[in-house]
């Protein structure tokens, strides 16, 4: 006869019981997979960004791709790629923030992962001291990438974690 040792309830199973109770009282909301205001919004994954409220954001709205530090990558290419040219969006809007965590690490980190696992990173950290030059060059990156056919409505801000105000940044001319 086996007994079974009781485990210890995780945050993932918090999760998966707040889950049941949101099913509960789903209802449809009978709409498709294209974003309402043909948005596509890249932030930071950082828990102190609340997005749709921060932006006035119903459920449907925008697509959302979250990364650390909100940096355009090739997988955030990719994501807005298929954003773009299989869902319809139109307009890009790239939110970087105030006290970002990727402002304390350097691309050291990369070599110290590197010696603690014995395998190097596919990726790059891609840390930065300036949040504001590292906005410029996000927006840079989706208004040069040849898979993106629309780059005419790309635009940048700094999210202020103790005020809740965007802050418009200017692209490089």
């Amino acid at each position: 006869m086996s007994t079974s040792v009781p485990r210890t309830a995780t945050v993932t199973d918090r999760l998966v019981e707040a889950n049941r109770a949101y099913a509960a009282r789903f209802t449809d909301p009978g709409m498709g997979a294209r974003p309402v205001l043909r948005v596509a919004v890249v932030a930071c994954m950082d828990a102190r960004l609340d997005l749709h409220a921060a932006l006035g954001l119903e459920l449907g709205d925008c697509h959302t791709i979250r990364n650390a530090g909100g940096v355009v990558t090739d997988d955030t290419i990719r994501s807005l790629t298929i954003s773009q040219r299989a869902l319809g969006t139109r307009s890009v809007a790239l939110i970087h923030h105030t006290g970002c965590g990727l402002q304390t690490l350097t691309e050291d980190f990369r070599h110290e992962l590197e010696l603690e696992v014995g395998q190097r990173p596919a990726w790059a950290v891609e840390a930065f001291r300036d949040v504001d030059q590292d906005v410029r060059q996000s927006m840079q990156r989706v208004r040069t990438s040849p898979f993106l056919p629309h780059t005419g409505d790309v635009r940048g801000f700094v999210f202020d974690v103790t005020t809740g105000l965007l802050r418009e940044i200017a692209p490089n001319s």
